[in-house]
């Protein structure tokens, strides 16, 4: 998508992250205020989407009911569950954030495979899963719980979201070995067909898809720091496929024009992180605190909704704008 190099470190940023992390552990205020730079970050991406999604009228009329009423049904989910639980919000939301950054992954996977010319999204999706399914096993079969809560020390409501995990201990033992099991067979195969591919192999997919495993191995041995890399990993990868695709857009769209050269682009990015830490500044200071967590459960909401329709590489459009020439069928 970039460079060999670029691409290389953007496959494996969560690493420095997680061993940053992992380091600070001894240290509560390093180890919070890392988290609280990579929650920042995370946050940030967000509202991209957005800018993405109402700044194309294509995208808007593709899917204009969808796109109309979204926000308010949003809202008002999330209105509800804050009065409902916020421990049962906040689980719901980590799972789901869980499987859709798998699935950005996934989809830089096939990115670098329909740029190699091969079909090999049918197994990488399954496989993908199963990954992460053995590593959230590992974490509820052999971590100690009170440890990493004691470690985390970051309130109520997550330490109860944690504690979530301690019934399924006995299971999560069982399912962990017979997944492993599935997992191992599944990566097989699929090196078998990466092999099949010959010279049309892409390098660049194999050594993602090793720095996928590697982040899942560490969200296995370090709970906090894996995850830490696993969403700091997210939002970097994120604005970088979106600034890719920003620089391989030629169409009229007011997103296209607004930001079709180096010095627009410039000033977009600028104006747009400004915003976001006045809205962090001032929605969890002078306002109220709730109007903040409703603030940061809305546009995530919207984001990983909005993100299914957004990155369509079977669309000519979308395939163009990351540099995939002729798509292939996923």
């Amino acid at each position: 998508m970039h460079s060999p190099l670029v691409d290389t470190l953007l496959g494996w940023c969560w690493l420095p992250i997680a061993v940053a992390v992992h380091l600070a552990e001894g240290n509560r205020t390093a180890l919070h205020t890392i988290i609280g730079v990579v929650f920042v970050l995370s946050f940030a991406h967000q509202p991209l989407t957005l800018g993405l999604v109402y700044g194309d009228p294509v995208q808007v009329a593709a899917h204009q009911r969808l796109y109309r009423y979204a926000p308010f049904v949003a809202a008002a989910l999330v209105v509800v569950g804050l009065n409902v639980s916020l421990t049962l919000v906040a689980l719901m939301a980590g799972l789901w954030n869980a499987e859709h950054t798998l699935m950005q992954r996934y989809g830089v996977m096939r990115i670098y495979g329909r740029k190699a010319g091969d079909d090999n999204g049918g197994l990488e999706k399954p496989m993908l899963i199963v990954w992460l399914v053995v590593a959230v096993a590992f974490i509820a079969a052999f971590t100690d719980l009170d440890t990493l809560i004691a470690k985390l020390d970051a309130g109520r409501t997550n330490e109860r979201g944690i504690r979530l995990l301690a019934p399924l201990h006995t299971p999560a033992r069982i399912g962990f070995w017979v997944l492993l099991v599935v997992a191992l067979a599944m990566t097989a195969r699929w090196i078998a067909a990466e092999r099949r591919l010959g010279n049309r192999a892409s390098i660049a997919k194999h050594l993602y898809a090793l720095g996928t495993l590697g982040l899942l191995v560490a969200v296995m041995l370090d709970p906090i720091a894996g995850v830490a890399g696993y969403v700091a990993a997210h939002a970097i990868e994120y604005f970088s496929i979106v600034g890719r695709s920003l620089r391989g857009r030629s169409d009229d769209a007011p997103v296209a024009r607004a930001t079709n050269s180096t010095v627009k682009r410039a000033l977009v990015y600028t104006g747009y992180a400004v915003a976001i830490l006045a809205v962090m500044r001032y929605a969890r200071g002078p306002l109220n605190g709730n109007l903040y967590t409703f603030i940061v459960l809305f546009f995530g909401a919207l984001h990983i909704l909005y993100d299914g329709f957004v990155w369509k590489l079977r669309r000519p459009q979308v395939a163009a704008m990351l540099g995939i020439e002729q798509p292939t069928p996923a």
